[in-house]
């Protein structure tokens, strides 16, 4: 991991195929957007439920949590953005790395150590304080690690084959996940079966994935996951190579819009015969956050980098800039108690059920105030 001085060198650089640097802000923004729904904003909705008296508040809230199984809310949209977006930023580091005279093997190498560093920190999230000495008691499945290895997949697709058949990939990867799923029988259960005791991933996760898994008979961050989750990167480097080839805007956006409402549309008829399910990481659910995140980068690079309406993205940009730092600080700093010690004082004399939702906002502030420290010191961590 790396601490970086100039906001030109962070982990979201865009190298353009000239060669000169420069950054897509709405990436930046867009990416600031979705950590702050982790780092305590999509809580801080969720808490809101039942305490205003106001139908679409508690109809939001209960879009910031996520289904016990089936199902889909905004929530389960937030980690396969993540995903796709660092799919669009590779996009642009690996043309650059290209067009700088770096070879294939330079750029595996990068890739992979990258890949590495963060299936470690992954492990150390997740199991900290991390039993080094009893490795069955460890989760390997991580976010982070997810991430690194999405990347790295990515990353041997991106520099061997075209687009369009990096596109054949995912539809592959997603048929053959489908056919598994309906076709291959788990022992006392049979084929089809898709629910949590009995699907094919947790069958085969319990027999092939060290360590522990989360609800110890199944984790969606195991191993058997891994390759429809890959497909959003891939889907992120497409939006990565329409928005860098020099194109009109216009083209641009349509075909981003496009390839979202595509997306979208093909993932709720899927839905009718493989249901949408994070847990299971579904064809349906892939197509469905994938053409989102699609639309949500449209809107984003529409208003930000085609209209020039850039000051309202300021606060999200100082989170985007340094997604890695607050990844990681909010499971290491207790946000919430340094909230309740600076404006208990204040918010005390509300009404009680109102004490949870205020010192969440102030845990978020001070969220925000942390990152804009980093940003206005030029600190930006990377990896």
């Amino acid at each position: 991991m790396t601490t970086l001085t100039t906001p030109a060198s962070t982990d979201l650089d865009l190298v353009s195929t000239n060669t000169r640097p420069t950054r897509l802000q709405s990436l930046d923004a867009l990416r600031g957007f979705d950590m702050l729904l982790i780092a305590g904003g999509g809580t801080f909705i969720s808490l809101l439920h039942g305490k205003t008296g106001l139908a679409w508040v508690d109809a939001l809230a209960e879009q910031f949590e996520h289904p016990a199984w089936h199902g889909f809310t905004f929530y389960d949209f937030i980690f396969p953005l993540f995903l796709f977006m660092a799919g669009v930023s590779l996009s642009y580091s690996l043309s650059g790395g290209l067009a700088r005279g770096l070879s294939k093997s330079t750029l595996y190498s990068k890739v992979a150590k990258r890949m590495l560093i963060l299936i470690c920190l992954g492990i150390l999230y997740k199991n900290a304080p991390v039993d080094f000495f009893n490795p069955s008691n460890i989760r390997f499945g991580s976010v982070l690690g997810r991430i690194g290895l999405a990347t790295f997949f990515t990353t041997l697709l991106y520099l061997n084959v075209s687009l369009r058949q990096r596109l054949l990939v995912v539809g592959g990867i997603l048929l053959v996940y489908y056919a598994a799923l309906f076709l291959i029988p788990v022992p006392g259960y049979g084929a089809g079966d898709l629910s949590f005791e009995g699907n094919l991933l947790g069958w085969l996760d319990r027999q092939i994935m060290p360590g522990k898994l989360l609800q110890k008979t199944y984790d969606e961050l195991a191993l058997s996951t891994q390759l429809p989750a890959f497909c959003l990167t891939i889907l992120g480097s497409v939006a990565g190579d329409f928005l860098r080839t020099g194109t009109p805007a216009a083209t641009t956006l349509k075909k981003l819009v496009l390839f979202g409402m595509g997306g979208v549309v093909l993932g709720l008829l899927w839905n009718l015969h493989l249901p949408i399910n994070k847990h299971l990481w579904s064809g349906s659910f892939i197509l469905l956050t994938g053409g989102m995140a699609f639309l949500f980068l449209a809107a984003f690079y529409w208003i930000i980098d085609v209209r020039g309406y850039t000051r309202w993205a300021f606060f999200f940009k100082v989170i985007g800039m340094n997604s890695l730092a607050i990844y990681l600080a909010y499971r290491f700093i207790d946000f919430g108690k340094t909230s309740r010690l600076l404006f208990e004082g204040l918010y005390k004399h509300a009404a009680e059920p109102w004490h949870e939702v205020f010192n969440a906002l102030g845990a978020l502030a001070l969220v925000w105030l942390f990152l804009y420290f980093l940003y206005r010191n030029r600190i930006f961590i990377k990896v």
